[in-house]
């Protein structure tokens, strides 16, 4: 979930990342808001509202805070903020996000590998981009953001490259750490269509969801 506001030239899409949970910390609270920011910026996007052309910059901040209550998330106000729970265990050994368009979710912490793409690829989830339906894009190159772990890709973006083509047991799918934003990804955001007002717009909705640690509910 976003705000986004025009200036001058400019279309900023500002998120503000707020972590909580047993492994989070400070440390991956500032890698998840860098590669998010640096991933999302990476094609230099321009997009037309209004008529107008306008450079978008993905303004991303973070904030650990381990004290953090319930009430804060459910009652927040503000749509810059999202909130992502980080723990060693996720129920289905996975991270997840609270739908398409939303403001929080779980992270496990082993997703959150560098070069991982995992942080990026939930944000996207987060201002409302789905997992393309078509799930084996061989012949196309390098892999947009949104595509999820088990794509059939090209050999070079497979885990292993010398498998073959789909075998999950011997690594012939994607590995994440290829995924990268693409011009296609900052088309299906659909900015244009967003409801401006006094050239704001507000990206997603709240989903407002506190996290329990799923270690807990086992």
């Amino acid at each position: 979930m976003g705000h986004a506001e025009i200036i001058n030239d400019q279309l900023i899409l500002h998120s503000h990342i707020i972590t909580y949970g047993n492994a989070a910390d400070a440390d991956i609270t500032e890698y998840i808001r860098k590669e998010i920011e640096m991933m999302w910026n990476e094609p230099q996007a321009l997009v037309r509202i209004k008529g107008r052309e306008l450079r978008l910059i993905f303004q991303i901040t973070g904030y650990f805070h381990p004290a953090i209550t319930p009430e804060e998330i459910f009652e927040n106000t503000d749509p810059k903020n999202n909130y992502f729970r980080i723990e060693e265990f996720a129920m289905g050994n996975i991270s997840f996000v609270d739908g398409l368009g939303c403001n929080t979710g779980y992270f496990k912490r082993d997703n959150l590998y560098e070069g991982s793409t995992t942080a990026a690829h939930e944000y996207g989830h987060t201002i409302g981009l789905d997992h393309p339906g078509n799930l084996d894009i061989r012949g196309t190159g390098v892999p947009g953001i949104m595509y999820p772990r088990g794509t059939i890709v090209d050999s070079p973006y497979q885990y292993n490259p010398a498998a073959r083509a789909g075998d999950n047991t011997n690594g012939g799918t994607m590995s994440p750490r290829f995924r990268r934003v693409r011009e296609e990804d900052i088309v299906l955001l659909k900015l244009q269509r967003q409801d401006w007002k006094n050239n704001q717009a507000i990206i997603g909705e709240f989903s407002s969801i506190w996290h329990p640690d799923h270690a807990g509910l086992t």
